[in-house]
Order: C-alpha cells, then structure tokens, then sequence
C-alpha cells in the first residue's frame, strides 16, 4: 500500500489541530497592553504546543519520507499518533486558562507522554514494515533522544504535583532537544542515494 494518503490525511489532521488551537487564543477586552497580561499564560501554551505539533509534523515527514510503503499495523500506530496529538489543543487550553496549575499541566505531560510513546510504536511499526536494516530502522538507532523525551515526561507528571512550572520546565527541555529536525533520516536517506 503507498503512503501518500497516509501523509496527506495526517498533514491534514495535523493543521487542523493547529488551527483548534490558534482559536483558543480570544482577543482582550481592552485596548491597553495591560489588557494582555491575563492572556500570557494562554500564549505560552499555546506557543508551547505549537512547537510540539510542529516537531511532530516535522519528524513526521522524515518518517515517511524514508517510508517506501505502509500497512495496516502502520495506519493503526498513525491513527493512535493523531489521536493524542488531537488532545493537545484541549490540555492546551486547560493550561493556560488555569494559569499553568498542578493537574492540568501534569494531563498536558500525559498527553505529551502518549504522543511520544505512539510516535514510538509508529517508528516500529515502520522498522518492521520496512526490515531492520532500512533506512528507517538504520537513522533511528537506539533513540536516545526518544527515550529522553520519554524520561523527562515521566519525570514532569507526578512533578507537576509539587512544582508546576518545573514541569513546564522539563517540556521545554524536551521541546528543546526536538526543536532541530532530526536529520538522522535525511542523512540515512542521502548516504543510501550515494551508494
């Protein structure tokens, strides 16, 4: 099975998903820029999560792009990734509006959590669609930058408990290590080309 409508309706849920969560951002009542502060932390959030979905919808692409063909193990694992990345915009909102307090950024980590472990189990389902020494199985290694981000969500949930924005803290950490593409696939992609 090809793979462009597997990439066309996942660009597609992803946009969505973005345009849900610029819609939660209202404009103020007032005129002055004090009118602004109360919408600060809405912004950070949504901020915030737009660097998420992006780095997913970035990673996304590489993933597929390293793709030659899909099944039904694969639509499956990128259904169960669409589906946690269409819960952001909701925790999103739940912690902005909430001014970033305990349980509604400990949800945002669980999200952040279950996007993470789906993009994971996408990865493998790929790895074995494609064999182990594809180009996807290849760039991918022993994902360290995976297994981190998964380390430091598990750190900030029970952590948003007892300090908030420490936990905060810990996905911007992670937003951090994702923010550059990760060329591991481009690399792989490029070096078999040349071969």
């Amino acid at each position: 099975m090809g793979k462009e409508r597997l990439e066309a309706f996942s660009d597609g849920v992803i946009a969505i998903i973005i345009t849900v969560m610029v819609l939660e951002l209202h404009v103020p009542a007032g005129t002055t820029l004090d009118a602004l502060v109360p919408i600060i932390p809405i912004f950070l959030s949504y901020v915030l999560s737009f660097v998420f979905v992006g780095i997913y919808w970035n990673n996304h692409h590489h993933l597929l792009r390293a793709a030659s063909r899909v099944n039904g193990v694969v639509l499956w694992a990128n259904l169960l990734l669409l589906f946690f990345l269409s819960l952001i915009p909701f925790v999103t909102g739940w912690m902005g509006e909430t001014q970033f307090q305990a349980t509604p950024v400990a949800l945002y980590g669980v999200i952040l959590w279950f996007s993470a472990v789906s993009y994971t189990l996408l990865v493998r389902a790929l790895i074995s669609n494609h064999g182990g020494d594809s180009v996807i199985a290849v760039a991918i290694g022993d994902d360290r930058k995976g297994k981190l981000s998964l380390a430091l969500y598990t750190i900030a949930i029970p952590l948003a408990f007892f300090i908030p924005l420490a936990a905060c803290a810990c996905y911007v950490i992670v937003a951090i290590i994702w923010f550059i593409p990760d060329q591991r696939i481009e690399r792989k992609i490029e070096q078999r080309a040349e071969e």
